[in-house]
């Protein structure tokens, strides 16, 4: 799976902080656990479908929404249809395609697929998997995943913070996002317990700009410009942009190397990040949701309750990098130590206005 190593180093630092029972490595899982290979679970569902806006080649979001859907049929045995690339109009007609390919589960992996996701779970019966929408959960139809995203930005923001060595932080998001601005929060959040003193340049593509790579590069730019020698990005397709722009900067003064931290997936593949500029990415793992909600259904309880991805369950974690340095290594171990014993509150900011008003004045 994409995390491998990501939690490897953090979590074996963590031991020196705290007890070994609070390390994220040590947790119950909160989850449902794959079965080994080869030994899939016996369940009532047979043929699973993935709908997604993009193409599963992003490393982001619809490339790990694809993977967990993936993981989450073998673990059962069951056979999964791919509907990525359908776009982010209307998504009624290829979702009653796929329910007339008699699937008996579909992950619908967009926000604007939410509602009509759940009209047509209404209407056919079928039980459909919607996003951050907990107001439309309905017995047996329709479930929703929520992600406690601004974890994953707070250890994000302790990395940066002390491995900056301008003093400024850079900031780059894709659209109005609500897991966006969490994430955004938390990593101001992190970076200012770590240094009091560190500064922001927060920037936005557009309302929607999810795809868009070139505003992703300008976008970039303007933040590098501005003294940032790290740079934290939210976008999908446009991450990609943000990454070039990273990849050939000039370094402002007083560092040696701008670096970016992604979200969502893992491109340290050197074929996507020939330079080496990915110092980590806040990755979110759908697996053990796709497979809590699949055990929901064949026990008649689906739709009862959120899937949240957090730290504490592993849906939420850091990419361990060698760019990481080992000061750096122990403080992002303490800091995810933290948030999983309580002992850290992070906060949440599902808006830009509750962002801004973290920023320092």
């Amino acid at each position: 799976m994409i995390e491998r190593s990501s939690r490897s180093r953090f979590a074996a630092l963590s031991a020196g902080v705290v007890a070994a029972s609070l390390l994220l490595a040590a947790a119950a899982p909160a989850f449902a656990q794959s079965p080994a290979a080869g030994s899939p679970t016996a369940s009532k569902i047979t043929k699973l479908a993935y709908i997604s806006p993009e193409q599963a080649n992003d490393y982001g979001w619809n490339q790990q929404g694809a993977e967990g859907a993936q993981a989450a049929a073998a673990s059962i045995g069951a056979e999964l249809e791919l509907a990525d690339g359908s776009g982010y109009d209307d998504p009624t007609p290829i979702l009653n395609q796929l329910g007339d390919n008699g699937n008996q589960l579909i992950i619908a992996q967009a926000g604007g697929y939410s509602t009509p996701g759940s009209q047509f779970a209404a209407a056919t019966g079928i039980p459909v998997i919607v996003y951050d929408r907990p107001d439309l959960i309905s017995p047996n139809l329709v479930g929703d995943i929520a992600t406690d995203s601004q974890q994953g930005g707070y250890l994000a923001g302790v990395l940066a913070a002390t491995m900056s060595k301008t003093g400024t932080l850079g900031i780059v998001l894709s659209a109005d996002d609500t897991n966006w601005h969490k994430q955004e929060g938390g990593f101001i959040a992190g970076a200012l317990a770590t240094n009091p003193d560190i500064k922001f340049a927060p920037a936005q593509i557009g309302p929607a700009g999810y795809g868009d790579a070139p505003g992703g590069k300008s976008t970039t730019e303007s933040v590098i410009a501005a003294g940032a020698d790290i740079v934290f990005g939210m976008g999908d397709g446009s991450s990609f942009g943000m990454l070039q722009a990273v990849e050939t900067a000039t370094p402002p003064a007083g560092a040696d190397k701008v670096w970016f931290i992604d979200v969502i997936g893992d491109k340290s593949d050197p074929a996507v990040d020939p330079n080496g500029v990915l110092l980590s990415s806040v990755l979110w793992n759908f697996t053990g949701a796709f497979e809590d909600a699949i055990s929901q259904i064949d026990a008649g309880t689906f739709g009862t309750s959120v899937y949240t991805l957090d730290v504490a369950n592993g849906g939420i974690s850091l990419l361990d990098t060698p760019n990481i340095t080992p000061e750096a290594a122990t403080a992002v171990a303490t800091a995810l130590a933290g948030i999983s014993d309580g002992s850290i509150t992070v906060p949440v900011t599902a808006t830009a206005d509750e962002v801004t008003a973290l920023l320092p004045k």
